[in-house]
């Protein structure tokens, strides 16, 4: 038996062993569990938040400078009551890959792995994105409220962990909900169709020419979903939401009247990507994999070859 053979048998062996029924709605506040443990619970469905971290807030602190820059006059979360949607849309498209590909904003996303207790040598990231959730206002391209959806769906790895912080303030009203209750349970959907390849060639480069309608075809749930009840998470700014990219939730219609800025990227333990370790597949259907996305937080250096070329699937 190989020694991912082995990792993969006690990450299952321990999620067997999980209270499944109440996992997926557990809560954990500024836990002192460990990075293995954690990945566990969070592979099984808990939801873990953290108060602000030195580098959380740094990185709060510098998406802000940017982003009121980038607004000037306007404080951002009103900015969208002063401008036309093509005006507002072009800030963000200068602004938007200004943030994901600074410097910057990488270092502290590795710092804020260390606050976190991941192991920098084990632990591999994605850029982070500034996401803005405008209210009533526009809903496509660089603007777009995700409908219902796990991150599987789009060619994620079953080990992705997702962390999450707002910029500003939020509310119940304008952040994210959970649907705990699909965790576990499939829902028929339209991932089958998706590539990511095939969305980096031709979906994310069009995305600052949506501006009024969302015109790319992306996953989607193809029945209705019973939406509640659901669970919101209200942190301040800079602090941390981590869950699993095998969670399904969306965006919630923000009814605010302001515009929520927050800032996301992803992580997966090298050790979870060899064993294929994580949460359970039980409706996804893309082909492709983000892994070749993910860097080392120790040197940026990326994955294998052979092991992202391993999940790099191809449509039927």
């Amino acid at each position: 038996m190989t020694a991912a053979q082995t990792y993969r048998d006690r990450c299952a062996q321990t999620y067997r062993e999980l209270p499944q029924e109440a996992a997926v709605t557990v809560l954990h506040f500024d836990s002192p569990m460990s990075d293995d443990e954690r990945r566990q619970r969070l592979f099984a469905g808990d939801l873990f938040v953290y108060s602000p971290t030195p580098h959380s807030m740094a990185l709060v602190a510098f998406a802000r400078q940017m982003v009121e820059t980038a607004f000037v006059p306007h404080f951002p979360p009103e900015a969208q009551h002063h401008l036309a949607g093509p005006d507002y849309v072009r800030v963000l498209a200068d602004l938007k890959p200004r943030f994901i590909n600074h410097p910057r904003s990488a270092e502290l996303v590795r710092g804020m792995l260390s606050d976190l207790g991941a192991d920098p040598a084990q632990t591999y990231f994605d850029v982070p994105r500034l996401r803005t959730m405008t209210s009533e206002y526009l809903n496509a391209g660089l603007t777009l409220q995700f409908e219902s959806h796990r991150d599987t769906w789009f060619s994620a790895p079953m080990s992705q962990l997702n962390f999450w912080m707002p910029v500003y303030d939020v509310a119940e009203s304008n952040v994210m909900a959970f649907h705990p209750r699909y965790f576990d349970t499939g829902i028929p959907n339209s991932s089958r169709d998706y590539n990511y390849a095939e969305w980096v060639a031709h979906g994310r480069t069009s995305a600052a020419q949506q501006v009024h309608a969302e015109t790319r075809r992306q996953p989607a749930i193809e029945r209705d979903l019973e939406p509640e009840p659901d669970l919101r998470v209200v942190t301040p700014p800079g602090g941390v939401l981590l869950f699993s990219g095998a969670q399904l939730h969306s965006t919630v219609p923000n009814t605010s009247g302001r515009t929520r800025f927050s800032i996301d990227f992803r992580a997966v333990n090298l050790r979870d990507v060899q064993a294929r370790a994580g949460a359970r597949n039980v409706d996804s259907e893309c082909t492709g994999t983000t892994l070749g996305d993910f860097r080392r937080a120790t040197d940026l250096a990326p994955l294998p070859a052979d092991l992202i070329e391993s999940y790099d699937t191809v449509p039927a």
